[in-house]
């Protein structure tokens, strides 16, 4: 929670649009109340971070890949810019595995560049953000609500599995284990014909190849540090490409429907 004192929040976040420092001063009547559209902030994201410890959980919801120089660990959740397949009407499907980076939302850590530390803010601008009779406060009485006590807990956890992401992504760079990727799709024409083929996504995995070809001491420490099991989900995870294939082909249908109706 941020003290009474000068905060200079710097750093722009995902799907965030008024993220401020969390004070009792501000904040001392506000609250979360449950909205009929809880994750409407993230359907227009087909992408979003994820992290390491994750990857067991989310690898049978969705294709995990790695992006950029930096090469991020990605959740992909929609292959059409702007588009979450995951989410329908502003509710989540439950039977899929939500990111951490989504689930800690509307709170985030910033880096307050005046006092060399992170705070943690709230983005006022979420519609389950209110001071009109909250369900869950922020503050009782002059201390932070349990509820507010489990945000900060979970916060805490997802910079600490962030921090162990990063590491393990340079131990994989330093092996050179990474190989540049590609999606393509070819559906069929109306006449049953097959289309022209497309280009979903360019990306970056681990080669499997590499991997295997790793020596025994160099395999048995990736395996004591939890890296060789993270790298082997993230490559069963890649046989949900499909998946998500047929469910834009399955929107895409829907919504040629509803526009003939």
């Amino acid at each position: 929670m941020a003290e009474e004192q000068q905060i200079s929040v710097t750093g722009n976040v995902m799907f965030y649009e008024n993220p401020v420092p969390l004070s009792r001063g501000k904040h001392g009547k506000f609250g979360v109340t449950p909205t009929d559209k809880p994750f409407e902030f993230m359907a227009d994201q087909h992408f979003l971070p994820i992290t390491a410890p994750e990857f067991g959980s989310a690898a049978a919801s969705f294709p995990i890949i790695f992006a950029g120089e930096d090469r991020s660990p990605l959740a992909v959740m929609g292959i059409r810019t702007g588009e979450n397949l995951f989410i329908e009407n502003g509710v989540y499907h439950t039977d899929f595995y939500m990111p951490a980076f989504a689930r800690r939302y509307p709170f985030v850590l910033a880096n307050d560049s005046n006092n060399e530390r992170f705070v943690v803010c709230v983005d006022e601008a979420a519609d389950c953000v209110t001071d009109k009779k909250p369900a869950q406060s922020f503050f009782e009485k002059d201390d932070t609500s349990q509820y507010t006590k489990e945000a900060f807990e979970f916060l805490q956890n997802f910079e600490r599995d962030r921090q162990a992401t990063a590491t393990m992504v340079e131990e994989l760079k330093r092996l050179d284990l990474f190989e540049p990727k590609e999606m393509n799709f070819q559906g069929n024409n109306p006449d049953g014909s097959l289309a022209e083929r497309q280009k979903i996504a360019d990306y970056f995995a681990i080669s499997e190849d590499k991997l295997r070809a790793l020596d025994a001491e160099t395999t048995k420490s990736l395996a004591d540090r939890g890296i060789l099991a993270v790298a082997y989900a993230h490559l069963v995870s890649l046989s949900n490409w499909q998946r998500l294939v047929n469910m834009t082909l399955r929107r895409a249908t829907a919504e040629q429907e509803a526009g003939k109706a």
